[in-house]
């Protein structure tokens, strides 16, 4: 067993974005594990309406 590992996970969540309202993107998680707990996110990053691959801290999200 290994003592950390980092894992990526992906989800549906709403956003408000102020152009467009509100919209369901897929927001990728990447978290590190230690002995199977969940400590830390190392990044959080969506899919965008046209396809470009963004940082989340730019959008505000409702979940």
């Amino acid at each position: 067993m290994k003592i950390i590992q980092i894992k990526r996970r992906t989800r549906q969540e709403k956003y408000y974005s102020s152009a467009m309202g509100m919209l369901n993107s897929r927001v990728t998680y990447i978290k590190k594990y230690v002995l199977g707990i969940p400590t830390k996110t190392l990044h959080k990053y969506r899919e965008t309406y046209y396809g470009k691959i963004k940082n989340c801290d730019d959008c505000n999200l409702f979940i």
